[in-house]
């Protein structure tokens, strides 16, 4: 059957449009809900009105979500949990502890399928979480889940191995400045030796042209 919908139908289809679906599907659910009608022209019609309402309504939606969504930019939360040595928690944070966090900082309800989460946080450490905000709006909060009573075992040897590699990275750094430093010393003193050798070059070559000339002057003087 040619149906057109007056409502969006998750999977089915979205207000306005035009689709061939089932005779069952049609009667059974989508025409006694009054979630589509039989293509008819007058039907076409008011699915196309609804539709244009529904791109208004949406196009709102949106800019009032991408508000939202600047309001976020640079922000971020954290959530205390009882957990473990090793950083695993008693529980796990959910998309409803998630959402209640971040509605905190929206300053307006937030739904907790809007926090896209695909399985509960149960290890302590930092996440970035996905909201959201309308169909055609996202923005990302960065999650921090700090165990009660400070790092966990496991937290503390990562930043001690952390502080360990910046030292390393830090003293190898050093060492390359240093060591350009040196080549660049030694490439002087080669170009300031080359110089000079360059000169005395010059200067041997023009006290043997003196000589060949004071022969020559000589043997002048001889001849006369």
């Amino acid at each position: 059957m040619k149906v057109v919908f007056l409502k969006d139908v998750e999977g089915s289809g979205r207000v306005g449009e035009i689709k061939n679906v089932a005779d069952g599907y049609a009667r059974n659910f989508l025409l006694p809900r009054g979630l589509a009608a039989p293509a008819t022209a007058d039907a076409i019609k008011k699915g196309e009105a609804r539709a244009a309402a529904e791109a208004r309504r949406q196009a709102q939606l949106d800019e009032e979500a991408q508000t939202l969504a600047e309001k976020l930019s640079g922000a971020a939360i954290a959530l205390t949990v009882k957990a473990g040595r090793r950083g695993r928690l008693f529980g796990s944070v959910t998309q409803a502890d998630i959402a209640e966090e971040a509605m905190k900082l929206l300053g307006r309800d937030l739904d907790r399928h809007q926090v896209l989460l695909a399985e509960p946080i149960k290890q302590v450490g930092s996440y970035e979480i996905t909201l959201q905000l309308t169909r055609n709006v996202q923005a990302t909060l960065p999650l921090e889940v700090i165990p009660e009573g400070g790092p966990t075992e496991e937290q503390a040897e990562a930043e001690q191995e952390a502080a360990a590699q910046e030292e390393t990275e830090a003293t190898e750094e050093a060492e390359e400045a240093t060591q350009a430093e040196q080549e660049e010393t030694e490439a002087t003193e080669e170009a300031e030796e080359a110089t000079q050798a360059e000169q005395e070059e010059t200067e041997a070559t023009e006290e043997a042209e003196e000589a060949t000339q004071a022969e020559q002057e000589e043997a002048a003087e001889e001849e006369k």
